[in-house]
């Protein structure tokens, strides 16, 4: 995983606005519980690309790791409209079913 961190960072440091490089960055901090960091990186893949659906629900994944539900489901809601915008029904489907789970 180190040399995956590596290589996304070598990636990120070419463009920081590359919003597939932030996901990734995201989801390895995710992966190794690192979640406020990981939270952090979605932020920033959001702002590169508003309509990067998945990363809304892994960002709330992560902030229910972290006990912040009502920041989840909030992020989920952003991530809701963000997927109809994007007509994105896999990814709305998906952000639908954990917004019901944790309401």
């Amino acid at each position: 995983m180190a040399d995956r961190m590596a290589q996304l960072q070598k990636l990120l440091a070419m463009d920081p606005n590359d919003a597939f490089v932030l996901y990734g960055l995201a989801q390895e901090h995710a992966k190794r519980n690192e979640h406020a960091q990981a939270s952090a990186y979605y932020d920033k893949c959001l702002a590169a690309d508003p309509l990067y659906c998945y990363a809304y629900y892994h960002k709330a994944r992560s902030q229910q790791a972290e006990g912040d539900l009502s920041g989840a489901v909030a992020t989920l809601r952003s991530g809701l409209d963000a997927a109809k915008k994007a007509q994105d029904e896999k990814a709305r489907s998906e952000i639908e079913g954990l917004i019901e789970m944790l309401t």
